[in-house]
Formats: C-alpha cells, sequence, structure tokens
C-alpha cells in the first residue's frame, strides 16, 4: 500500500498531467488523427490517473479513514474530468467513425470509445454522482448490525444465522444486518437519480440500458437468457428448496409454513444453508486457509505469493467487511482485500478472490497493449473465480490438498449436494438482483420496497416478512458500487461451467466434472493461460467463449453441472 506522502505525490502528479495537457492544447498542438495518437494520449494522460484512482479506492476500503475516502473521490473526479474531455473525445469518435485497418488498435479504439461515452455529461453531474456514491459506500464500510446493543461484524451475523436455533434471534440478527438499507435509502434513490439523469444526457432510456450497452451487452439479450434460465432451473430449485424448507423447519422446530428469509442462514439467500448431513465447515476450523491457497495455486502453475503480500486479508474496525480484488496498474501490482475467517465460506471466498488474482496483469503477457492488459469483460473474470470458487466444498480436493475430513463419504455426499444446490440457488438470486435493478432504474418512483419482495418471491420463494416496510434492497451493497452488475455473475457461472468441462476433456483425459480438483497440475494453468489470460481483451467476451472452449457461451454445461450429469 502506498504511503500518504507517496498518494499524495501520485495526485500532485496526476493534476500536473491533466495541466499539461491542457496548455498543450491551448498552445495549438495539431490535432490527434490516428488511432496510434489517441492510444499514446490514453496512455500518457489518463493512465497514470487510473493507477491513482486504484491505489486510493483501495487505501480507502481498508481503512475506512475520512480523508482517505476525500483522496478517493477526488482521484476519481480528476480521472473523470480526463475522460470528459470533448476534445479528447471528438478525435476518439473521429478516429473509430474512419475505422482503423490494425485489428489490436481497432480494439482498442472501441473500448476508449465506450469508456469515455459514459463521462460525456456535465462535470458538475459527474462530481456529484461521485461523491454521492462515496458517501453511501462509506456508510456500508463503517455500518456494523446491532443486536442487544452489541456490535456483530459480518462474519458474526452469518455465524448466528446458520447456528441460532431460535426464531427471534434469528430474526433480530437479520433486522439488524438490513438497518444500512435504510441508513443510505435517501442518498441511493439520488444516486439512482442522478445516474438516469446522465443516462438520459447521452441519448440512452435510463442508465440501466446504458451500462449493459457501455459493457457491449444488451438489455433485451440479457433478460432472453435470464428468462430461459428462469425455465430451466425453476422446477429443480423449487424441488431443491424444498427439501431445505423442511431441514430448516426442523432444526428451528417450526413448520414449513412459518419459515421466513432470517431462517436461510444468509442475509440474502444467496448460498445454500447448511442442512445436509455433514458440517462443511469442520475441516477448516484448524486449517490454514491462506496456505491451502498458496499450495493450490503454485501447484496448478499460478502461484500467488506476491499477491497475498501485497494484500489485506482479516477483519479491522472501518474496513469493508466484503472482499473484492483489484489490479491497480496493469503491471502486476494485484491485491486482495477479505476477512478471513475459519469456515468453508471464507475458503471459497479466498479461492474465488485469488481466482480473480490469477486473471490479471499477473498472467497476461506485458506485450499486450495498456488498454488491452485486462480480463475480457467483467463475466469472464467473474467465471474465472467462481471456477476455483468450487473446490472449497469438494471432499477429493480437501483430500489431495491434505485436510483431513473425519468422513470423507458424508462430506463428499453434503459437499456434491451443496455444489448443486448453490448453482440453483445463486441462479435464482441472480435473477432478483438482475430484474429488480432494471425496473429501478426504468421507474425509480415505483414502490421499491414492493418491487424488491415482489421479486425475492418469485424467484426465490421466500415469503416476505409481515409488515414489514423497509428498504431491504438498500443492504446490497453492490446496487451502490457494482450498478448493472449482477447479472454478470450467472453469465460467468456459464462461462466457468463451460471452461471447467472444456478443461475436463481436453486436459484432464475426460475425467468427470463432478471428479476433477486440479491439484498439482500445471498444465490446468497453463490453458488457463493460453486459451483465457493471455488474449486480454482484445477479444470481446462472446469471442473469448468461443477461442477458449470452441463454442459460444451457453447454458449446456452449467444445466449438466447442476443436474449431476
Amino acid at each position: 500500500m502506498a504511503s500518504k506522502n507517496r498518494r499524495k505525490f501520485l495526485i500532485q502528479s496526476s493534476s500536473i498531467l491533466i495541466a499539461a495537457g491542457t496548455i498543450s492544447k491551448h498552445a495549438g498542438a495539431a490535432p490527434m488523427t490516428t488511432a496510434k495518437e489517441v492510444i499514446a494520449d490514453h496512455e500518457n494522460r489518463i493512465k497514470p490517473l487510473e493507477i491513482v484512482t486504484g491505489d486510493v479506492w483501495w487505501t480507502a476500503n481498508v481503512t475506512g479513514k475520512d480523508e482517505d475516502f476525500a483522496a478517493k473521490e477526488k482521484a476519481q473526479n480528476t480521472l473523470d474530468a480526463a475522460l470528459s474531455d470533448p476534445l479528447r473525445f471528438s478525435k476518439i469518435k473521429a478516429v473509430r467513425a474512419a475505422g482503423v485497418a490494425d485489428p489490436s488498435e481497432k480494439r482498442q479504439i472501441e473500448l476508449l470509445y465506450l469508456q469515455s461515452l459514459e463521462k460525456q455529461v456535465d462535470p458538475k453531474l459527474l462530481e456529484k454522482i461521485t461523491a454521492k456514491a462515496n458517501s453511501i459506500e462509506k456508510a456500508f464500510n463503517v455500518y456494523r448490525a446491532k443486536v442487544g446493543g452489541v456490535e456483530l461484524a459480518d462474519s458474526k451475523i452469518r455465524e448466528r444465522l446458520k447456528e441460532s436455533k431460535s426464531s427471534d434471534e434469528r430474526k433480530a440478527v437479520w433486522e439488524a444486518s438490513k438497518g444500512v438499507g435504510a441508513s443510505v435509502e435517501s442518498d441511493l434513490k439520488e444516486l439512482v437519480r442522478l445516474r438516469n439523469e446522465s443516462a438520459k444526457n447521452l441519448g440512452f432510456p435510463d442508465y440501466h440500458v446504458m451500462m449493459l450497452a457501455l459493457n457491449e451487452q444488451n438489455q433485451s439479450d440479457v433478460i432472453a437468457l435470464f428468462d430461459e434460465l428462469d425455465s430451466l432451473t425453476r422446477k429443480p430449485f423449487e424441488e431443491l428448496k424444498s427439501t431445505i424448507d423442511t431441514a430448516l423447519a426442523r432444526q428451528c422446530g417450526i413448520s414449513v409454513d412459518e419459515l421466513r428469509p432470517w431462517h436461510y442462514h444468509d442475509p440474502f439467500f444467496q448460498e445454500t444453508p447448511a442442512v445436509f448431513d455433514a458440517n462443511l465447515d469442520e475441516p477448516y476450523a484448524k486449517a490454514d486457509i491462506l496456505k491451502l491457497c498458496r499450495e493450490f495455486y503454485a501447484g496448478i502453475g499460478l502461484p500467488i505469493e506476491d499477491v497475498i503480500a501485497r494484500s489485506d486479508l482479516y477483519e479491522k474496525p472501518g474496513k469493508s467487511p466484503h472482499a473484492f480484488c483489484i489490479d491497480v496498474n496493469r503491471m502486476g501490482d494485484v491485491r486482495v482485500l477479505a476477512n478471513i475467517v475459519n469456515n468453508e465460506y471464507w475458503m471459497g471466498t479466498m479461492l474465488h478472490e485469488l481466482g480473480h488474482a490469477v486473471y490479471s496483469s499477473r498472467n497476461i503477457p506485458k506485450s499486450v497493449p495498456y488498454i488491452l492488459r485486462g480480463e475480457a469483460h467483467i463475466l469472464a473474470t467473474e467465471g474465472v473465480a467462481m471456477q476455483f470458487e468450487q473446490f472449497s466444498k469438494d471432499a477429493d480436493w480437501l483430500a489431495a490438498m491434505g485436510v483431513k475430513v473425519e468422513n470423507p463419504k458424508a462430506y463428499d455426499e453434503a459437499g456434491s449436494k451443496a455444489k448443486r444446490g448453490h448453482l440453483l440457488i445463486f441462479s435464482r438470486w441472480c435473477q432478483v438482483m438482475l430484474r429488480f435493478e432494471k425496473a429501478m432504474y426504468a421507474d425509480p418512483s415505483q414502490d421499491l420496497n414492493k418491487l424488491w419482495w415482489d421479486l425475492v418471491e418469485k424467484y426465490q420463494g421466500l415469503k416476505r416478512p409481515e409488515g414489514r416496510n423497509q428498504p431491504d434492497y438498500g443492504a446490497k451493497i453492490h446496487i451502490v458500487s457494482s450498478p448493472a452488475y449482477y447479472h454478470n455473475y450467472m453469465m460467468g457461472q456459464l462461462f466457468a461451467s463451460q471452461v471447467h468441462h472444456t478443461i475436463c476433456r481436453e486436459v484432464l483425459g475426460g475425467v468427470s466434472p463432478a471428479k476433477a480438483s486440479y491439484v498439482g497440475n500445471p498444465k490446468v494453468g497453463q490453458f488457463m493461460v493460453e486459451k483465457v489470460f493471455a488474449p486480454g481483451r482484445s477479444l470481446s467476451w462472446k469471442e473469448l467463449a468461443q477461442f477458449a472452449t470452441g463454442e459460444p457461451l451457453s447454458a449446456k454445461a452449467f444445466a449438466a453441472d447442476f443436474k449431476g450429469d
């Protein structure tokens, strides 16, 4: 992490770069007319600002300090100001319209166009959006649920929801975990309004439509895919949930009809409740989760020692209670923020975040131009993270990693059910997030509390708490920090399944996808580097799926995974 003086120097240097660019412009510099000149300008003027922004964003989330969030906001505003420069954008548009012969340069120009288009609005509006989002993110970082006057860290909330047999205690903990929603509700509604204003100023009907377009997706196509997934998963999900409901009701000594959202172990029912015969947390109670991660990734030829050295991995006051991975400079400075606890959830989370880390500039060749030196698409990096995350529930993987499991057969059966359950449950949860954000941005004036619970009931089968009228949607940080993003997790899962099946077929000699562990096989890492990581952003997400697996992205492999084929 950079020191305060280092961060100050970086921000001052970035301001000088902007000033220099302005002076050059007004001094009558010849207009840029070629793709090479536009690309060079980006690397000289925008790249340093992107690095500063990533560095201070990291620091703010680690410390939660007012001054670090102020630095984060200032850096974002400086970057936005550079990206919104109308003269720069006019040159990008002109080059794009004229056509670019070189495929690499053409791809870079297209990505610069999409990145800059969002910023072509009143700079004051961009600053308002940044300030509002920054304020809400800070509220999330410092919020801690209180039950009976005692503050609970996020890990303790999950622990209570998993272990308590008291419906009253579960309800109190669950409601406390949602309290952040009420505290940010008015600011979040204002943020939605501001985001929509920016989108409409650019000719889009709303912010959700715009964000998908900027990420090379079409809202209608995405909805059609999710309609297909809804049909594919509805019946098996309902059957699974019936089994889960029976077990949860038995655990808490109530009837199935009395089950409410606080009985499902996870605050949003996006994870599989621990209702199967084996305790999936037990093998990790005394395990060294970081050591397992080190050895696993090193064994497949994707070592992550340097990432761990730069990371911040345990709970502390003010720090973001969530987990993420950031590539600060696209030159290998990759970091993970986490809050590790010894359980299966955090084993999976660390495999996930380090999956992002290996799909980064650490394994994308330095010969790939800066603009293209990143993941092909957010769905691709989420897919890779999910591909590796799956092993935390796998008895064969644990055995291969040298972790003792008391009853391997029971653990394997429970883990298989949990993995299948995760695919179905997470799929239904993604339906809620996609459709809520789409509807919220389309009509922010509607009753959002009702909209949220209507969707939760329809796609997750949960009963809304009687008489509750609270902004529970506001307790999901992604709506603030990663807007119009969540559908990419589901599309990433499709990508993960497809790549995993390809590896089983082409690298592991036809082993069953349900039994493959990757442990100690560097050919897996070689495949990932050559077929997934190396192209960077030179390929679109559609092209990458075809390049890596030989087929367009589809739900075929995903369906086989949750059906157990």
